[in-house]
């Protein structure tokens, strides 16, 4: 009995779709260039943290415009073994970025941000109105 080729392809697509729906269902699939975040809406704030493992607070960049906050984070690392011939030079520049949309309007002028062991916490309290765009600093 010969066998039908669309099997092997339809077995195919369905391991594919349970590996999708799997990864969903256990935190999400990364996008690449992009933060994983957690976001908790407590009772008088937001509080968004997001895991930046290797980068400084100055390699990170936080804005809040019009009920969206923005997180964009770039380093690069370089470095240099020598051997007895040649120089081996190895770079790698890597940049990440989220956009996160607040359900409400927050106090902006109330906004902080701490960075602490590569993860950073971002602090939105809650507030009525409100659309101005503001710069963050990462204490």
């Amino acid at each position: 009995m010969r066998r039908n080729p669309f099997e092997e392809i339809e077995e195919m697509l369905d391991r594919v779709s349970k590996q999708v729906e799997g990864g969903m269902g256990s935190g999400g699939l990364q996008v690449p260039g992009s933060v994983p975040v957690d976001v908790a809406d407590r009772a008088e704030e937001y509080v968004v943290t997001a895991d930046l493992p290797g980068y400084d607070t100055d390699d990170i960049e936080l804005t809040l415009a019009e009920g969206t906050l923005r997180l964009e984070a770039e380093r690069a690392d370089e470095l240099e073994h020598a051997s007895e011939r040649y120089i081996r030079r190895e770079r790698t520049r890597t940049s990440v970025n989220r956009r996160i949309r607040l359900p409400e309007p927050v106090e902006e002028e109330s906004v902080s941000a701490s960075f602490e062991n590569g993860v950073l916490t971002v602090r939105l309290p809650k507030v009525e109105g409100g659309d101005d765009s503001r710069a963050i600093d990462i204490e």
